[in-house]
C-alpha cells in the first residue's frame, strides 16, 4: 500500500507527495462518518486510481494538530518578533512559547528589524536575546534589510515540518514572501476595525524549504490558551521543568508553595524575573478562565 504526506489541500482534493511524486487524492466516505478531515501534514496510506490519482484510505496517528493554519505533525514553529516597531515585548513572545510548547512542537525565535531598534533600546533587546538563548531557545536575529532575516532563518527549515507565526507587524509576510517570492503575501495590510493585521488564504499548501518543509500561510496571531490546564501550564516553560524535582512538593505549582526551586531561582537571578511575571500572568488567566461545559 503506498504511504505518503498530504502537502496540499484544495477544494476537496488532497495533494499527496510519495517518493518523487505527486498524487491527487480525495478522501473516503469513512474519514466524514468519523468526523475525520485529513489535514496538510498528514501521513497516510492511499490507493492509486489513476495515474496520479487516489483515494486516501488510513490517516496515520498525529503527534500534533494546529487550528490555523490547519496542519498536522509539526515539528517546529518559528516565533516572529521583531525588535522595533513593534517594539520587542517578552510577555507576548512567551505566551508563543507557551502555545507552542503547550503542542509539544520545538520553538524557534526570529527577532528582525535589529536595524531599527533605537541605541538606548539596543542593550535590552541584546540583553532578552541572550536570556532566551541561556534557556536553551534557538533564536536568530535579523534586519528589515535582508526581506525579514531570511538568511538567519534558512539553517533552521533543514529536516523539519514548519510553521511561522507571530503577532501582526513584525514581518511573517515579509519572511514568507522572500522565502518564496511567488507567495506575494499582502503585507502591512492592518485591518483600522478589528486591529489587526487581515491574510487570507485559499488554501494551505506545504513548500520545500531548504531540506525541510514550511506552511505558506501565517500561523496562530491569535493566542488562544483555552487548552491548557493550570498543571501543565509550568511543562510549557523549560527552565521550570529543569527544577520541579527540586520543589519541596511534588505537582509544586511555583505559586504560593514554601521552599520552591523556581521562585528560588527567580530570586538568585538564575531566572530572569519577567520570565516568571508572565508565568504569573498566565497562570492568573487560567484562574479566571469560565469554565467549558
Amino acid at each position: 500500500m503506498p504511504t505518503g504526506k498530504i502537502i496540499k489541500a484544495l477544494s476537496g482534493f488532497y495533494y499527496v507527495k510519495s517518493g518523487n511524486q505527486i498524487f491527487q487524492c480525495r478522501g473516503r466516505g469513512v474519514f466524514r462518518k468519523r468526523k475525520i478531515t485529513p489535514l496538510v501534514g498528514d501521513e497516510i496510506e492511499f490507493e492509486e486510481s489513476n495515474p496520479n490519482e487516489g483515494y486516501i484510505l488510513d490517516i496515520k496517528q498525529r503527534k500534533n494538530e494546529l487550528k490555523r493554519p490547519p496542519v498536522a505533525n509539526v515539528d517546529q514553529a518559528i516565533i516572529v518578533v521583531s525588535a522595533a516597531e513593534p517594539d520587542f515585548h517578552p510577555f507576548l513572545l512567551d505566551r508563543f512559547l507557551v502555545l507552542v510548547e503547550s503542542k509539544h512542537i520545538e520553538p524557534a525565535i526570529c527577532v528582525t528589524k535589529m536595524d531599527l531598534v533605537k541605541e538606548k533600546q539596543e542593550e535590552l533587546v541584546a540583553s532578552y536575546i541572550e536570556d532566551y538563548k541561556n534557556l536553551g531557545y534557538e533564536v536568530v536575529a535579523g534586519s528589515s534589510k535582508n526581506e525579514g532575516g531570511i538568511h538567519e532563518v534558512l539553517p533552521l527549515f533543514q529536516d523539519k515540518t514548519s510553521v511561522i507565526a507571530g503577532q501582526s507587524g513584525v514581518g511573517k509576510s515579509s519572511l514568507l514572501n522572500a522565502i518564496h517570492p511567488d507567495l506575494n503575501i499582502e503585507t502591512n495590510d492592518i485591518s483600522h476595525s478589528l486591529g489587526r493585521g487581515k491574510h487570507t488564504t485559499r488554501h494551505i499548501e506545504l513548500i520545500e524549504m531548504n531540506g525541510g518543509l514550511v506552511a505558506d500561510t501565517p500561523g496562530f496571531s491569535s493566542l488562544d490558551l483555552t487548552e491548557i490546564e493550570l498543571e501543565e501550564l509550568s511543562s510549557c516553560f523549560p527552565e521550570m521543568v529543569k527544577r520541579q524535582n527540586s520543589c519541596k512538593f511534588r505537582g509544586c505549582l511555583h505559586l504560593n508553595e514554601p521552599r520552591c526551586a523556581v521562585k528560588e531561582a527567580v530570586d538568585t537571578n538564575q531566572i530572569p524575573s519577567y520570565r516568571y511575571d508572565s508565568y504569573l500572568q498566565i497562570a492568573e488567566e487560567i484562574k479566571n478562565r469560565k469554565p467549558r461545559y
